[in-house]
């Protein structure tokens, strides 16, 4: 359904730090970069982000989150320790979500400008 979705952030270094840690684990690379901007993806940007002045205001009532495909659930435990490591807030540590699915294994966490995050795998163990 999406090309690719686009965020905007305070600071691109700070949120490169991060989103090469927390991408990288489950197997995404900074594909396109600059003074202003980051494109992460496999094979073609997915996720863009930018330095803006005013992002959108973190509110962790909105329900508004951003959910990462993760090859293996491993990599959704790397995700979140990286995540947490590199300046994000735990808001989900990494586990099977059985009222979701009985092999949704996922883990969630808060970009250092208050994006929440979810990296999730569907495999059976």
């Amino acid at each position: 359904m999406f090309d690719h979705i686009s965020i905007g952030v305070r600071e691109i270094a700070r949120s490169k730090r991060f989103y090469d840690a927390a991408l990288g684990a489950l197997g995404y690379d900074c594909l396109s970069s600059d003074e202003s901007s980051l494109g992460y993806g496999k094979g073609s940007v997915g996720l863009w982000i930018g330095a803006v002045s005013a992002p959108v205001p973190p509110d962790r009532e909105s329900n508004l989150h951003f959910c990462f495909v993760a090859p293996t659930r491993q990599s959704v435990d790397a995700f979140h320790a990286a995540a947490l490591a590199a300046g994000g807030s735990d808001n989900g540590k990494p586990g099977l979500r059985e009222s979701y699915g009985p092999d949704y294994y996922a883990a969630f966490a808060v970009d250092p400008d208050g994006y929440r995050l979810e990296a999730y795998c569907g495999k059976p163990a």
